[in-house]
């Protein structure tokens, strides 16, 4: 069993910044891809960026790239997520996920068996 705890979201003016945290449990963190999706009301989740276990490859939806950062760090069982220069369509509840396989990189929400409560995160204009 894995659990996983999202913490750092809320209200930001656009061009600001936010940083996501996740904290997740269990003994081999190492070997788990991980991924942060958003859903806006109304829409898909959607994986706006992903890494494999070992941080090396990663993944970013081209809305967020050159503006969000993966990181992990596997001595301390987190992921983060950097958002800088955040818009208003970036406003969604974020959610942190684990693919326990780590297989991969995944960008599909069924390639992920874990998930966290999820963040709110409001971009206001």
């Amino acid at each position: 069993q894995v659990q996983l705890v999202e913490s750092g979201g809320g209200l930001v003016q656009a061009g600001g910044s936010l940083r996501l945290s996740c904290a997740a449990s269990g003994r081999t963190f190492s070997s788990y891809a991980m991924g942060w999706f958003r859903q806006a009301p109304g829409k898909e989740r959607e994986c706006v960026a992903a890494l494999n276990w070992s941080g090396v490859r990663t993944y970013y939806a081209d809305s967020v790239k050159g503006r969000f950062t993966i990181s992990r760090d596997n001595a301390k069982n987190t992921v983060a997520l950097q958002m800088n220069s955040l818009k208003p369509e970036d406003t969604a509840v974020y959610y942190c996920a684990a693919d326990t396989t780590g297989l991969g990189v995944g960008v599909s929400r069924y390639e992920y068996d874990y998930w966290g409560q999820g963040t709110q995160v409001t971009v206001s204009s």
